[in-house]
């Protein structure tokens, strides 16, 4: 089974683009004052679309709009209808509850009310999606209500290798400032996690960057954003800067006998494929 994870798409509504502020802006590169968001999830798609093997699903692990607007998730859900295998979505700090579980209601996935929790199965990897918003923050909660969901959905399958896909990482990443905007109490998921082993992997956003780190028995991660990247920059103190680093996702390959692999990828056109010697004559 083959997973793309996207995330961080940050979607406005149509015909609109994402402003970076005015003075982050050197006046040698005036083109970057602005981020059609749109055209690089529709570029995603595109590159997802073409891929052989081309992947079974794809995840999108939050902040899926900019303001959690009507328009924008109906913007974001005409550009996801390109995809040509399934999509599940899960809210991050920019969204917006209601306005997205209105707009993917016909998906079936997502409860009538309460969290946007929910399990996929009927695949080789089993898929739990976690819902951390908090509305009105940009930090990420599991609260006592969403873990024991977590518990007993888990406890339905343990024999069954499981994705988590959730857009807080729940592990320091020493980017700092975002860092302030994390998971609250990622112990109390640590402890639910470890009693799971059947996790095989914590699919994350929020970060705009590739993050791996060993987490409660087995590997949390984050994906690069489809749009604009974090800089990375680990000095404490460092100020809140993003660059545009190429956008990327991540595919996750599920094999019997050989468990998961997951691979990083960017967007772009690139020269080549060329062969590593030259044929012999």
């Amino acid at each position: 089974m083959l997973v793309a994870q996207i995330t961080d798409t940050h979607i406005l509504a149509a015909g609109k683009l994402y402003h970076a502020p005015r003075a982050a802006i050197p006046p040698s590169d005036p083109g970057w004052s602005h981020i059609d968001t749109a055209a690089c999830l529709s570029r995603a798609i595109d590159e997802l679309n073409a891929r052989s093997p081309r992947p079974d699903v794809i995840v999108v692990t939050g902040d899926l709009t900019d303001h959690g607007g009507l328009e924008e998730y109906a913007n974001l859900r005409a550009i996801l209808d390109a995809a040509r295998m399934p999509v599940y979505v899960i809210p991050g700090n920019h969204d917006a509850r209601d306005a997205l579980r209105a707009t993917f209601a016909d998906k079936g996935y997502f409860p009538a009310e309460g969290f946007l929790h929910y399990a996929v199965d009927g695949y080789p990897l089993r898929i739990v999606a976690l819902d951390t918003h908090i509305p009105g923050s940009h930090d990420g909660e599991l609260c006592a209500e969403r873990l024991a969901w977590l518990d007993r959905t888990l406890a339905m399958a343990p024999a069954k290798p499981t994705l988590v896909m959730m857009h807080h990482p729940p592990f320091p990443t020493a980017i700092e400032h975002m860092d302030r905007h994390a998971l609250l109490d990622p112990a109390a998921f640590a402890e639910m996690v470890r009693r799971h082993p059947q996790i095989e992997r914590i699919l994350c956003g929020h970060l705009h960057r590739t993050i791996d780190h060993r987490f409660a028995g087995t590997i949390a991660g984050t994906c690069p954003s489809t749009a604009h990247q974090l800089v990375l920059d680990t000095n404490p103190g460092a100020p809140a800067e993003f660059c545009f680093e190429p956008p990327g996702y991540q595919l996750h390959l599920w094999r019997d006998g050989v468990g998961l692999v997951s691979h990083t990828a960017v967007f772009g056109d690139w020269p080549g494929p060329y062969p590593f010697r030259a044929p012999p004559r």
